[in-house]
């Protein structure tokens, strides 16, 4: 296995313990503009998924946005369960996640829509958790995987 991307990205306090998994939504307040410490509260790529790895101590920063304040956290990309056809669903195989079915109706839709993945992004699948929860509205065959970006 690869050796996982660490980055550092600040957060805020009350959210910062280790092995929570959030999706990076972008820049949400415009109490962020004219911040000293913007660039480093917002270098991660938005609609993806993190794990915080370990809380940096003694790196608190006063934020309008977050109750209390912020801290520098370590994080790596997280891994994403979703939904994906059982033909591709091999153990370490790389794949190309792509939104294809429309049907948001559909009580599989979250499972093959699942935050944190990018159209089109490139993944490794690090386990096959087993078949779909629910029957494909269109009577694919899919299967519950685990994971993690290229």
């Amino acid at each position: 296995m690869a050796e996982e991307k660490v980055k550092v990205t600040l957060i805020g306090v009350t959210l910062a313990k280790p092995g929570l998994d959030f999706v990076y939504e972008g820049i949400l307040s415009p109490e962020c503009d004219g911040c000293k410490v913007r660039k480093i509260c917002h270098n991660l790529q938005p609609q993806k998924k993190y794990r915080i790895a370990a809380v940096r101590p003694n790196t608190r920063h006063d934020c309008p946005v977050h109750h209390e304040a912020v801290i520098a956290v370590d994080v790596v990309e997280g891994p994403v369960v979703a939904l994906i056809s059982a033909e591709m669903a091999i153990v370490n195989s790389k794949v190309s996640y792509e939104f294809t079915c429309p049907r948001t109706g559909c009580r599989g839709y979250r499972l093959c829509h699942p935050d944190g993945i990018i159209d089109g992004g490139k993944y490794i699948i690090d386990e096959v958790l087993g078949n779909a929860p629910d029957v494909c509205e269109r009577g694919w065959t899919l299967k519950l995987v685990e994971l993690r970006p290229v």
